[in-house]
C-alpha cells in the first residue's frame, strides 16, 4: 500500500495526487497538519531518506525560523522543528514497501513508476 503524507491544499501535493489517481494508483492520505505526526515516525523516515531530506528547508515556516534556530542542525534538532512545526516536513512524503520518497520531482516519479 502507498500512504501520501502532507497537507491538502499544498500546489506539489496536488501535482502528486492528480499524477497518481490519473494512473489508477491507491493510496491513503495522512495530513499531518491535521492528525500530527509521532517522533518515531520522523526517526524511521530520517533512518531511510535521511533527515537532509525529511526536513523542507525550502518551506516559508522554516525561513522565518530566527537564525539560531537553523544552525548546527542535526536530526534530533530537526525532527523537534518537524514535531513543532510539520509544515517543516517535505511534501509530499510517500511511503512504498520499505521506500522513503520525499517531494514530486522526476527522480521520485521514476521511482513510483518502476515500483508501481
Amino acid at each position: 500500500m502507498l500512504t501520501v503524507y502532507g497537507i491538502p491544499n499544498c500546489d506539489t501535493m496536488k501535482k502528486a495526487f492528480d499524477w497518481l489517481k490519473a494512473r489508477g494508483v491507491a493510496y491513503q492520505f495522512h495530513d499531518y497538519k491535521q492528525s500530527g505526526i509521532g517522533v518515531a515516525k520522523l526517526k524511521a523516515w530520517s533512518a531511510k531518506a535521511g533527515w537532509e531530506k525529511v526536513l523542507n528547508k525550502a518551506s516559508t515556516t522554516f525561513k522565518d525560523l530566527p537564525p539560531e534556530a537553523k544552525v548546527d542542525l542535526t536530526e534530533a534538532k530537526a525532527i523537534k522543528l518537524m514535531i513543532a512545526q510539520p509544515s517543516m516536513i517535505k511534501r509530499p512524503l510517500i511511503e512504498i514497501g520499505d521506500q522513503v520518497l520525499t517531494g514530486f520531482r522526476p527522480d521520485t516519479v521514476k521511482v513510483l513508476e518502476e515500483t508501481l
